[in-house]
């Protein structure tokens, strides 16, 4: 028996080897390089704690934190027709989709629920970019004519959070459809006399901003977002001018008389009680009602 390679390397080899981490322990911030811890960062609404950076945040996370402790029931969304153009580009759609849904644990790229906040009932609705980009394609427009349509049957108030990148390509003007489709929605809540308030987070873009998330009774948006039709870079090579700082950002929309409020995700809660019960002809809330749900990491 060989003592040194049976015993002594092996003992040195533990002493040296590199540890096992789970990589997603760690999130950097984008805006400041800040590596977050994932438990603080989930507890701070996924904002940075060094630079207040709004990242990204899953509709059930969002959710998790809006409805009182943390409850929301789903409402049920019709199902699309699955690649109707038989569309393929680098991978065939349904292999697109197939990815987004492992990817995110989520069937499609808008989640909708209903519950309370503040101990007011609402029905809200939100959209994933991190499930093709957020991007609007036949099952979105299902979901928010199943969104609109429960609000007017429970007679609540309809928020929306959106958060897109356009059109979805793969479903082509069956896609670009769903701009006259959810704005029918959007009147449904008005001839209800129910309110319609939108909550745009960074990014919303494309036809998204030109159908359903610019029609708002109220329109707030998360700091920095970045809001538009087409985006910067597209607009600079086409006029082939710098454009001012800050252009498309909220608080450039909200200067220039787009938005009603800029408001931080962790005073959202609030804002949208306040909101919504002014609207309605409720007293205000009750301070302690106010309080925010933690997103659970």
């Amino acid at each position: 028996m060989n003592w040194i390679s049976n015993y002594v390397r092996p003992k040195i080899n533990s002493l040296f080897s590199r540890r096992e981490v789970p990589e997603n322990l760690w999130t950097k911030c984008p805006e400041c390089g800040t590596m977050l811890f994932h438990r603080e960062l989930a507890a701070n609404l996924n904002v940075c704690t060094s630079c207040d950076h709004h990242m990204a945040i899953s509709p059930r996370d969002r959710f998790s934190a809006l409805f009182d402790g943390g409850i929301f029931t789903e409402v049920k969304v019709p199902d699309a027709v699955t690649d109707p153009l038989h569309f393929r580009d680098q991978k065939k759609y349904p292999e697109r989709l197939k990815a987004a849904q492992k990817a995110t644990g989520e069937k499609e790229a808008m989640l909708v629920a209903e519950g309370e906040i503040a101990k007011t009932p609402i029905v809200a609705v939100a959209q994933d970019f991190s499930f093709m980009a957020g991007s609007m394609g036949m099952y979105v427009g299902n979901a928010i004519l199943a969104a609109a349509e429960r609000a007017v049957k429970l007679k609540r108030p309809l928020v929306l959070f959106s958060a897109a990148g356009g059109a979805r390509m793969q479903e082509g003007i069956l896609s670009l459809m769903q701009m006259p489709r959810t704005t029918v929605a959007v009147q449904m809540l008005r001839e209800a006399h129910l309110p319609y308030i939108v909550v745009l987070t960074h990014p919303t873009t494309g036809g998204v901003t030109a159908s359903y998330a610019m029609l708002g009774d109220v329109q707030l948006a998360e700091p920095n977002a970045l809001i538009c039709f087409a985006g910067p870079r597209v607009i600079e090579q086409t006029i082939r001018e710098k454009l001012p700082e800050g252009f498309q950002r909220a608080e450039y929309l909200l200067d220039h008389g787009m938005l009603d409020r800029v408001t931080h995700r962790k005073a959202l809660r609030e804002e949208l009680v306040t909101i919504i019960r002014l609207l309605t002809g409720q007293p205000p809330a009750i301070k302690g009602e106010l309080t925010a749900q933690p997103v659970e990491a």
